[in-house]
């Protein structure tokens, strides 16, 4: 069964939220961070881009700054948001520069490899609720 599905859930365990439909992200471009069979890369963590994830992407070999109309991708800039591959983000975050993320559009599978508290420190929408 394909995780593309509706009923997919964030990592916060309540329904995954749109990440981006401009430009058009996610595996299946839908604008969600989906996954499914064929999706080896795990794009599942929603990101807001820095200039710094874009030139850490592209020095090992992920370029999404360079426009790509053949798949129409039109390059991304600081600011947007995308859909990005797990361990490309843990890798990011190792070497300490990971782009923030967007916790209600991360798919639940990215706790498979990365604690929700971990996540939720570099969270853009979440704050801990006042105890």
């Amino acid at each position: 069964m394909s995780e593309q599905s509706e009923s997919a859930s964030n990592v916060l365990g309540t329904p995954l939220e749109s990440c981006c439909m401009n430009p058009v992200t996610g595996y299946y471009r839908n604008g969600k961070c989906h996954t499914g069979p064929g999706d080896y890369g795990l794009h599942v963590i929603c990101v807001e881009m820095t200039d710094e994830f874009l030139r850490f992407g592209k020095a090992r070999g992920n370029d999404l700054i360079t426009p790509q109309p053949q798949f129409q991708f039109p390059g991304l800039v600081a600011g947007d948001r995308w859909c990005v591959c797990l361990q490309r983000w843990i890798e990011a975050l190792k070497a300490g520069c990971p782009p923030p993320i967007y916790i209600k559009a991360t798919h639940i599978s990215a706790l498979e490899f990365v604690d929700l508290k971990e996540l939720k420190k570099y969270a853009l929408d979440w704050e801990e609720p006042a105890s």
